[in-house]
């Protein structure tokens, strides 16, 4: 059985600008794995959010195939599109997008009814979740009324409540001051650690360091993979030197 849950296959993204294509991915292939903590690097305009929103499915490629599993992303209509996001993924985002006038538990659960209709279940684990990140005394407390970390932890376990099989985190640390960075950071490599497939952009080296993989991309192309092995805090000062150097030969 194959291990390689998403397939880029001759993926090409264009935009139009000024009535010119302009072409931000061309040609591209690449694989994410299952279980993996894929990192994604890059100069900033070299298209990596471009390609974590192919690979999600959040945007549709101009030609080429997005396979996840067997599945053809590409060719799946509006309708399907939604139910495999809403099934398929969870998405954290830098600027973390929790609706500010529902509690924390409120925003999950929002996210949990849109596919179980049992209430009472989605709720006790919603409950479960928030308590499994030390969230239990912030349940019912606004967003505004906790930290940016707790937040942050707040939209990841919101990103897990549908049991989803690979998690996207877009600069999900770009916001936070550094304590709160890290504990972010932690509980992204606790999920790994369980085998939850995650993929990261992230400009933050203390970041790339979690990721069993980095996929470095320059104008829109893939120009290297460091590979890394899982992530263990004993090994964090070796294994920045190893991606500092990594970056460097690269021109990051």
């Amino acid at each position: 059985m194959s291990n390689v849950l998403i397939r880029l296959n001759n993926v090409s993204k264009s935009f139009m600008t000024d009535g010119q294509p302009n072409h931000i991915i061309k040609n591209l292939n690449l694989e994410i794995k299952k279980g993996e903590f894929t990192v994604i690097m890059g100069a900033s305009g070299s298209g990596k959010s471009t390609i974590m929103y192919l690979l999600s499915g959040m945007d549709k490629v101009t030609s080429g195939d997005v396979v996840f599993e067997d599945k053809k992303l590409n060719t799946l209509s509006d309708k399907k599109m939604a139910d495999f996001r809403r099934d398929k993924i969870g998405f954290i985002f830098q600027g973390i997008n929790l609706i500010p006038h529902l509690s924390l538990v409120q925003n999950i659960v929002v996210a949990g009814y849109l596919k179980k209709k049992n209430r009472k279940e989605v709720y006790e684990r919603a409950k479960n979740l928030l308590k499994s990140v030390d969230l239990e005394k912030e349940t019912n407390k606004l967003p505004s009324q906790v930290s940016g970390g707790q937040s942050q932890r707040g939209a990841i376990v919101r990103a897990l409540i549908n049991e989803p099989e690979v998690i996207f985190a877009d600069e999900p640390t770009g916001a936070l001051n550094s304590k709160n960075g890290q504990e972010v950071l932690d509980l992204l490599s606790e999920l790994r650690d369980k085998n939850q497939s995650i993929v990261m952009v992230t400009h933050d080296i203390k970041g790339a360091l979690r990721g069993d993989r980095i996929l470095f991309i320059k104008d829109g192309n893939l120009e290297g993979e460091l590979q890394l092995g899982q992530y263990s805090k004993q090994q964090a000062s070796q294994r920045e030197k190893t991606v500092v150097s990594y970056l460097n030969e690269k021109g990051w």
